[in-house]
C-alpha cells in the first residue's frame, strides 16, 4: 500500500495548493479523527459532499494527492472531506468496535467522520441529500461501516477492495483490530445474518437505505475475494433485492477482463469483479463519479431519498442534517 507522511495540526493551514484545510470545530469526535477539508474556490449551490477515507498506512494527504477528487471538486464545485485516521500505529481505520459499527453510540471513528459531515453542511449550505463516500481497502472498510450504520446520512457509497460491514468486528469490541479470519475470507454469513448485523447497528431503522457500488480483484492478496460475494450478499439481503442473483451482467466493464454485476431492478447494488487484480486496486474516479451523479450540477440531481427498491413509500423522509 501507498505511504505518507504526516499533515500540519493547525485551523486552517494550508497544506497543499493553500487549499487543503484541517480544520479544528467544536462537535463530539470520540476518538479525534482528524477532519480536512477541500472547498474549491467556486462551489455550485447548495454542494454535495464527498467523504474520502484512506488506505492504512496512508492519511488524509496521501489520498488528496493520490486521487482526483480535489480537481473534479474544482471542476464541479463539491467539498472533499479527507479524514485523518487516530490510529498512529498503522493509520488503519477502526472499523472493528461496537461503538464504530454503532449509529451516534459516543464511541468511534464513524461517529467523528459522520459529524464532520453534519459541520460542513451546516458551514457551507451544502446539500444534506447528496453526501457520499468511497474509499479504498481500509478506506473502504469505513465506506462499508458508514452506509450501514448510518444510512440516514449517506444516499450512496462506492467501496474498492473491503469487507462487508461487521466483517472485520473484535470479539471484545475492541478498536484496532485486525480480523485475520475476515481478512483470509474465513467470516461468511448467510444474507439474513449478514442483514441482522447491519440491523443492529442502528436498532429500529426502517428508512430509506444509500445505494453501493463494490470493486473487488480476484487475486486480492491482502482482503481475500471471499469478501467480494460476502459484500454481495450483505447488501442484497439489506437493500431488500430479490435474491442474490444479479439481473444484469457485464463483461469487460469498465476495464478489459472485468465483469459488472446490476442487483435488483433499480440497479442499487452495483458490484465489479477484476479478473487476476490484486490488492492494488486504486481509486477509479470516474465509475464513483457517474454512481453518485456528482458531475450534475443543476436539476434533478441523484439524491438521498431518491428511487430504490423501496420506491416511493418513503418519499416523506428526510436525510439526518
Amino acid at each position: 500500500m501507498r505511504l505518507a507522511h504526516g499533515l500540519a495540526a493547525l485551523w486552517a493551514t494550508s497544506i497543499h495548493a493553500a487549499t487543503l484545510q484541517k480544520i479544528e470545530a467544536d462537535f463530539p469526535n470520540p476518538t479525534n479523527v482528524g477532519f480536512y477539508l477541500y472547498v474549491p474556490d467556486t462551489l455550485s449551490p447548495n454542494p454535495p459532499v464527498l467523504v474520502s477515507p484512506h488506505w492504512c498506512h496512508g492519511d488524509a494527504l496521501a489520498v488528496y494527492k493520490g486521487s482526483s477528487f480535489a480537481s473534479l471538486a474544482d471542476r464541479y464545485g463539491f467539498i472533499v472531506i479527507y479524514p485523518d485516521s487516530p490510529n498512529a500505529a498503522d493509520k488503519c481505520w477502526d472499523v472493528s468496535s461496537r461503538g464504530t459499527l454503532s449509529h451516534q453510540s459516543g464511541g468511534g471513528d464513524s461517529q467523528g467522520i459522520v459529524n464532520m459531515v453534519a459541520w460542513t453542511v451546516k458551514r457551507y449550505k451544502a446539500d444534506a441529500g447528496r453526501v457520499f463516500v468511497t474509499g479504498v481497502s481500509s478506506g473502504a472498510m469505513m465506506t462499508n461501516v458508514l452506509l450501514g450504520a448510518y444510512p440516514d446520512v449517506f444516499a450512496a457509497g462506492t467501496a474498492f477492495a473491503g469487507v462487508p460491514f461487521g466483517c472485520y468486528a473484535a470479539p471484545d469490541g475492541s478498536a484496532d483490530y485486525w480480523n485475520s479470519d475476515c481478512a483470509t475470507g474465513l467470516v461468511t454469513h448467510t444474507g439474513a445474518e449478514w442483514r441482522s448485523i447491519v440491523q443492529a447497528a442502528y436498532p429500529g431503522y426502517n428508512g430509506w437505505r444509500p445505494k453501493v457500488q463494490v470493486f473487488h480483484g480476484t487475486a486480492d492478496e491482502v482482503l481475500n475475494y471471499t469478501n467480494f460475494g460476502e459484500e454481495v450478499k450483505q447488501w442484497t439481503s439489506v437493500l431488500g433485492l430479490c435474491g442474490s442473483k444479479p439481473a444484469k451482467t457485464e463483461e469487460n466493464n469498465p476495464f478489459p477482463n472485468w465483469t459488472k454485476y446490476v442487483y435488483g431492478k433499480d440497479g442499487w447494488l452495483e458490484a465489479y469483479s477484476a479478473l487476476d487484480v490484486t490488492h492494488n486496486i486504486g481509486n477509479h474516479e470516474d465509475v464513483a463519479m457517474k454512481w453518485f451523479d456528482l458531475t450534475c450540477t443543476t436539476g434533478n440531481c441523484f439524491r438521498w431519498g431518491q428511487g430504490g427498491p423501496k420506491g416511493d413509500s418513503l418519499l416523506n423522509q428526510t436525510p439526518a442534517f
